[in-house]
């Protein structure tokens, strides 16, 4: 790889499948150049997770939060445990994966119930929240649009994105970052990779989402951080640029939403 380095801005490591092999996991995405990455937080029973294996490998840094689909799960006292764990360990650096999914379940009212505390959240910690997003961009962009009116709208990035041109600028608008997976290279994403041709060079980051959506060559698999190389390859190739400059501006992307080095 030489001087290629990648960050991985998004994926999940303790999942069942990654337990008995995660130091191989971690050797392979080394190989690859990649020197971070972020676990995204789906519940709130992961943290303490989270929180051990971050302190386990240098390159894993995390965030705190609750995924739409979880969203029944939001009790009042949510908002003060995440508080918390987001301020006792520098190893947070930001709030989520929070959103809205309205592909999956049809819980509307409980899922904005759900959202905006971590927003408010977010943006009283002035962390960056990582924003899933499925079917449901027009909502989203609304209560963003809101928030961002009152002068409370938290930075941030649409991970995994599958959304339109259109729906793109409206978030970058708003000054969110965009995320492409995996998904960028499978051949009938066509808008995803319009997008991907569109976004400016200071906005966007490459991710895995691991174990999900594994990157063609390696479709139907599970998938792994090292695999980020192959959504940076392919979005060279679309932006018809270098892949070292791809990893260059992806990286400095990720390092200047989440911040890292001023962690530690």
């Amino acid at each position: 790889m030489g001087d290629i380095e990648l960050i991985d801005s998004h994926c999940h490591l303790i999942f069942e499948n990654f337990e008995k092999d995660l130091e191989d996991v971690v050797l392979r995405l080394r190989s690859k150049g990649v020197k971070k990455l972020v676990h995204a937080c789906c519940e709130l029973n992961e943290i303490p997770k989270l929180k051990k294996i971050s302190h386990q490998f240098n390159e894993i840094y995390y965030s705190v939060g609750l995924h739409p689909l979880e969203a029944k799960k939001w009790k009042l006292s949510s908002k003060s445990l995440l508080r918390r764990s987001a301020q006792e360990d520098r190893r947070v650096v930001a709030i989520g994966e929070l959103g809205l999914d309205f592909f999956k379940n049809e819980n509307r009212t409980q899922q904005i119930d759900a959202l905006i505390p971590q927003m408010e959240l977010a943006y009283e910690l002035e962390l960056p929240v990582i924003i899933h997003c499925r079917d449901a961009a027009n909502e989203m962009i609304a209560i963003c649009n809101d928030l961002f009116r009152k002068g409370k709208c938290p930075r941030g990035v649409l991970h995994c994105w599958t959304g339109t041109p259109n729906e793109m600028k409206q978030f970058l608008d708003l000054g969110f970052y965009i995320s492409f997976s995996g998904i960028l290279t499978f051949p009938k994403a066509y808008d995803i990779h319009k997008c991907a041709k569109l976004v400016p060079n200071d906005k966007y980051l490459i991710e895995t989402d691991a174990p999900f959506l594994a990157p063609v060559p390696y479709r139907g698999k599970r998938n792994e951080p090292a695999f980020v190389e192959k959504v940076a390859i392919f979005m060279a190739d679309l932006r018809s640029e270098e892949l070292i400059t791809i990893a260059k501006e992806s990286s400095k992307n990720a390092e200047d939403l989440f911040k890292f080095d001023l962690l530690i």
